[in-house]
């Protein structure tokens, strides 16, 4: 064996190595560099726009442009409870609890799968907590567990349960950077809130169009949350932007 050929690819093996990922290197610091110079532009528009039309916006408008897809899921009817149904044992609900504690008191509801779901006290209402169903790090605004309170406690829920379906073979390259909670705002108020309007909360996750079918699709959307009971949801992929029906429409 010909030990001083093998060794001159070697070190040429990692010459190349070393070269390619200097390369991403310098292309990924490049591609963060020019966001943050485009999110600091939008950040300021949207500050001159916010003080032009007397808007309050949260002080933790979220920054994370992850890469996301369109998501499949089915309705499990088995674990689909539409009219109130009693929990196992009544209980009282403190929503200023840490996220452990959420889980310790879920499990003792006799609700099935609590672990898959979070506190949402954007949407918890007059004695309604809403929780929602997680995909990975990020919630699917429409499919909650609704615990309800009378007379200081939780004596009955609701619940909404998917299965996420599996990917089909190259989905993964359907993947797309989401637009950021700066642009998403910034269509809203110029299109569509009027002067004076309160935004409680800007969060991104998983949202559908009104569908009676068993099996739906589900678009990466920021849910924009207003102090008046109003939820716009802006597509986090194309900016589309979706009206309220009405103020309890959609929590």
């Amino acid at each position: 064996m010909d030990w001083g050929r093998a060794k001159t690819i070697l070190i040429l093996s990692f010459l190349i190595l070393n070269i390619l990922l200097a390369f991403q290197l310098i292309t990924s610091r490049a591609d963060l560099l020019e966001f943050e110079a485009n999110n600091s532009g939008v950040a300021e528009e949207l500050q001159k726009l916010v003080k032009l039309k007397n808007i309050q916006v949260p002080a933790d408008i979220p920054k994370d442009v992850p890469k996301l897809r369109e998501i499949v899921v089915k309705i499990d009817e088995s674990l689909s409870v539409e009219v109130p149904k009693p929990v196992a044992e009544p209980l009282r609900f403190d929503p200023l609890i840490n996220r452990s504690g959420f889980k310790d008191i879920l499990a003792k509801t006799g609700i099935p799968k609590t672990g898959v779901y979070e506190y949402d006290p954007v949407g918890s209402t007059g004695g309604t907590y809403v929780f929602q169903q997680m995909y990975g790090r990020l919630p699917m605004f429409d499919v909650q567990l609704k615990l309800l309170e009378q007379n200081g406690m939780v004596t009955s829920y609701t619940q909404s349960y998917v299965e996420v379906q599996p990917q089909a073979e190259g989905d993964e390259l359907k993947e797309q950077k989401v637009i950021t909670a700066y642009i998403a705002l910034r269509r809203l108020i110029e299109n569509y809130l009027p002067n004076g309007s309160v935004i409680r909360g800007v969060q991104l996750g998983y949202h559908e169009q009104v569908s009676n079918s068993q099996t739906r699709n589900m678009w990466p959307s920021w849910r924009v949350s207003l102090g008046n009971g109003l939820t716009y949801y802006v597509h986090a992929l194309n900016g589309a932007v979706e009206e309220p029906l009405n103020p309890k429409s959609r929590q």
